[in-house]
């Protein structure tokens, strides 16, 4: 089962770009992020024409996640669990049955958190706090469980090509590559670094001062796989060329392919 993470950066936008790489990638599970869309306004007939099962948790103009699967998505839940009183819509959980086995999904849009300090880098903590909780128990249901997106994480210098300048972004600050840790800690895997070593390696390049050009990337769009899931691995990259088409994501697809 081969499973992507895409942050689309608005599906009005970036729709035509979405179905088309759609259309070449033809993934079994695609897990967006930042759809920037209301549920209702969705275009999910375009991927239900597709082949795809259309599962979103959207708001409007800001954030959104949303799971495709060519496969039927069972239980599915919105919303990360641990304050009622968020409204930001950054969380939704499926389970897909593969040809062997079922898997938990989670994907996710976590808060970027800048400026930092302030009220939006403690939202970030705190969300991650509760992200470590329900890894947490994700764990102790002993099956299959990937959580993916964008993490808003640099998890070291490596994964920035200029790191000096994202020392006081809320992206790479000690207190966010701690808390990142602390859920890898708990017994998950990180996919791509699993493997692939070594520095140069990006996921999101900025629209601004030329920065795909120069290859002036971070990677901060990630898998995280229970001992289950990566027991059951065959591969992750990035999907780097897709950054180089007509009217891009500032983000690519990273893959994971599971043999479930």
């Amino acid at each position: 089962m081969r499973i992507a993470s895409f942050n689309i950066n608005g599906i009005k936008a970036r729709l035509q770009a979405l179905t088309d790489w759609l259309d070449d990638a033809s993934p079994d599970v695609a897990l967006l992020q930042e759809i920037k869309s209301v549920d209702e306004n969705f275009p999910r007939e375009m991927f239900e024409e597709r082949g795809y099962n259309v599962e979103t948790h959207g708001q409007k103009g800001f954030n959104g996640v949303a799971i495709l699967s060519k496969r039927p998505l069972e239980d599915v839940t919105r919303g990360l669990p641990g304050d009622d009183a968020d409204e930001q819509a950054r969380w939704i959980e499926a389970t897909v049955m593969g040809e062997h086995r079922a898997l938990r999904l989670c994907g996710l849009y976590l808060p970027n958190g800048n400026p930092a300090p302030g009220p939006k880098y403690d939202y970030k903590l705190a969300w991650m706090e509760r992200l470590h909780t329900r890894a947490a128990a994700l764990l102790e249901t002993e099956e299959p469980v990937l959580m993916g997106g964008d993490y808003n994480i640099i998890p070291q210098d490596e994964d920035a090509a200029r790191p000096e300048s994202w020392a006081k972004d809320a992206l790479a600050l000690p207190d966010s590559r701690a808390a990142f840790r602390r859920i890898l800690n708990l017994g998950y895997t990180e996919a791509f670094r699993a493997r692939t070593q070594g520095p140069g390696h990006y996921s999101f390049w900025d629209y601004q001062a030329g920065a795909w050009n120069r290859n002036d990337g971070i990677r901060i769009d990630h898998f995280l796989l229970s001992p289950q899931a990566a027991d059951l691995m065959t591969d992750c990259h990035i999907e780097k060329d897709v950054r180089g088409r007509e009217k891009p994501s500032d983000h690519v697809p990273v893959w994971v392919d599971l043999d479930a």
